[in-house]
């Protein structure tokens, strides 16, 4: 069965979700209370609806506890945000992700509950911000406040040479849990195989250590 989606909140941040999920063919009930943006999103959801989701007899109305997963992307109104999460919850919705505005906020969405918070304008800063520094990173992508995925280039230095030879697991903590090259993706690779330029190496670890990782060896 298809999984049933909910998202609250059709600004740029919602509407990003509401249109890729239903890309991937999942049913999406899209809520707003402004008619221009509901309209917008009629024919992109399966339904779309005008709706206060801060009113309790609203969200059981529209069955809103039925679906697996809700996505409230309330943008600037934080008090809106707070009380449609506390709704849910009250419903029963089984798994709740919100979009936070700053750490206070965070703070309070999941006193009351909320399972999964994101900061996106944050997160996306530090996405671009890792970019720019560094030539060699091609992605970065945060798991929690310490740790995250990224994407680093091989360039000259690292051209030839072997996982063996830059050993970053003892040097560095780190872990490179894949190879893209062109095309194919190479999962643990070989430790022995020589890296070729352009390779990409997908690495996971600390992020003092990929910091580390960056200034010595792929400047």
């Amino acid at each position: 069965m298809k999984k049933q989606f909910a998202v609250i909140g059709l600004g740029r941040f919602g509407g990003s979700i509401c249109r890729a999920l239903s890309e991937q063919g999942m049913e999406v009930l899209a809520m707003d209370k402004n008619e221009d943006r509901v309209n917008e999103f009629a024919s992109i959801a399966t339904h779309a609806v005008i709706a206060d989701t801060t009113d309790e007899n609203v969200l059981k109305n529209l069955g809103v506890r039925n679906f697996d997963h809700v996505i409230v992307a309330i943008g600037e109104d934080i008090q809106s945000s707070i009380l449609t999460t506390l709704m849910l919850k009250e419903v029963g919705v089984k798994h709740i992700t919100v979009k936070a505005q700053n750490d206070y906020h965070e703070k309070v969405l999941r006193k009351i509950g909320a399972d999964h918070v994101v900061h996106p304008e944050r997160d996306m800063g530090r996405r671009i911000a890792h970019y720019i520094v560094s030539n060699n990173v091609l992605d970065y992508l945060e798991l929690s406040d310490e740790y995250s995925i990224v994407e680093i280039k091989v360039n000259e230095l690292l051209d030839g040479h072997s996982l063996i030879d830059l050993d970053v697991r003892a040097k560095y903590g780190l872990n490179i849990v894949a190879i893209k090259r062109g095309r194919e993706i190479i999962v643990t690779p070989p430790a022995e195989d020589p890296l070729q330029k352009e390779d990409i190496l997908i690495i996971i670890g600390a992020d003092s250590d990929i910091n580390r990782f960056e200034k010595k060896v792929m400047e």
